[in-house]
């Protein structure tokens, strides 16, 4: 059997795991799944097409349905290239600040959710408690529907999902959907002094940005809706933040490729932006075609988060609230798994320890102070759940 870790010991250990979204997190858990079984708790898997990925899954108390759900990923950013002081897969303690890759996103909350997991087993909780670890949500919150779904019939559905982003321990009720494509366009290559015989691919790719420049500025002059008043901007943003294409400055480009990335606020379905932006690119490839027949224009989905709507007397947010006193309101612009949860038929929120400005950055840090705060939320929760 394995000592039960403290949240500062386990968290000392998530974040050794350099799960990099580009990298398996299988070792992670491995771990993970050992000192569950360590104490008795039986944790199941999903695993990405790759086999080299995968999410894990685990019920503790009564074997019935309408159980609470902490839900939390599993991956990090990169540190390329990134000035860190220490090394940032050690959490190292500086001046009231736990320093590591992760501490804040969102390997700080995982770790509550462990230790809570552990603790309520031992407790023996009157409603059940589950964990829910994804991988890839940071390129695009990709991971959590396939686990979402392989979670229906091993385990007891639940009715209420909290969702551990780093929230300062506030209740985010509502967030924006995303959907981002792959755009390739593809030109037919001349001398640039023939230019006009060509399909230059990037001056073609800046007729379409340059839409999402037009959709962004007939938003921001529009009357924002009531429910989308509370989010900053509080209207549907498009945005290419990559490109790349071309050979030389004197050959009419062949390739361009860039992300076009949707961010809607709810009540707004991210369908019609997706229509809108393909309707506008087969406008685009037709005139190119007229020029030449080769030239065309693929496109391919990279993600699709749904929003997180603020739902009326959510179990999810009335359980947060009564646990923290938040009785603020709260809305975030970036997705969260929190929408895919909802759209699967669960109450969710966003709650968690440490403040999203550090996530991604050099350096990331979670406060001790809000570390132990997550923690002594996790304590009332399994004063709920036993009560």
């Amino acid at each position: 059997m394995h000592p039960r870790l403290t949240p500062r010991d386990l968290l000392d250990k998530l974040v050794s795991f350099p799960t990099v979204s580009r990298d398996s997190n299988l070792p992670l858990i491995d771990w993970v799944e050992e000192y569950l079984a360590g104490h008795g708790i039986t944790a199941h898997r999903h695993y990405d097409e790759t086999g080299e990925k995968a999410a894990l899954f685990a019920h503790v108390g009564p074997d019935v349905a309408g159980g609470l759900v902490l839900s939390g990923h599993t991956d990090v950013v990169p540190v390329d290239g990134q000035p860190w002081a220490s090394d940032p897969y050690v959490v190292e303690e500086r001046d009231g600040r736990l320093y590591g890759r992760g501490t804040t996103d969102m390997k700080g909350f995982d770790a509550l959710a462990i230790w809570a997991m552990v603790e309520a087993h031992y407790r023996g909780v009157k409603r059940p408690l589950q964990i829910a670890l994804s991988y890839d949500e940071e390129i695009g919150c990709t991971g959590a529907p396939p686990m979402i779904e392989a979670m229906q019939g091993p385990l007891p559905k639940a009715s209420a999902v909290i969702v551990g982003e780093p929230s300062m321990m506030k209740a985010v009720t509502g967030h924006k959907g995303g959907a981002g494509f792959w755009t390739h366009v593809v030109g037919f290559e001349v001398h640039s002094s023939l230019m006009h015989t060509g399909v230059n691919a990037i001056m073609w790719s800046a007729k379409l940005i340059d839409w999402a420049n037009v959709r962004n500025a007939e938003s921001r002059a529009a009357t924002p809706s009531d429910l989308a008043a509370a989010f900053v901007p509080p209207w549907t943003t498009a945005h290419v933040g990559t490109i790349s294409g071309g050979t030389a400055h004197n050959i009419t480009a062949k390739d361009c490729r860039f992300s076009m990335d949707f961010r809607a606020v709810p009540g707004e379905r991210l369908e019609d932006w997706r229509d809108a932006y393909f309707a506008e690119l087969r406008a685009v490839e037709a005139e190119m075609q007229a020029v030449h027949p080769d030239a065309r224009i693929d496109v391919e989905q990279r993600f699709d988060v749904p929003a997180l709507v603020p739902e009326a007397d959510g179990e999810a947010e009335m359980l947060v609230r009564k646990l923290t006193g938040d009785n603020t309101t709260n809305v975030v612009s970036y997705g969260t798994e929190a929408g895919q949860f909802q759209r699967a038929g669960y109450s969710a929120v966003v709650c968690g320890p440490g403040d999203i400005a550090q996530a991604h950055q050099p350096d990331e840090y979670i406060t001790v102070a809000q570390f132990q705060a997550g923690q002594a939320f996790m304590e009332r929760l399994l004063a709920h759940l036993s009560a």
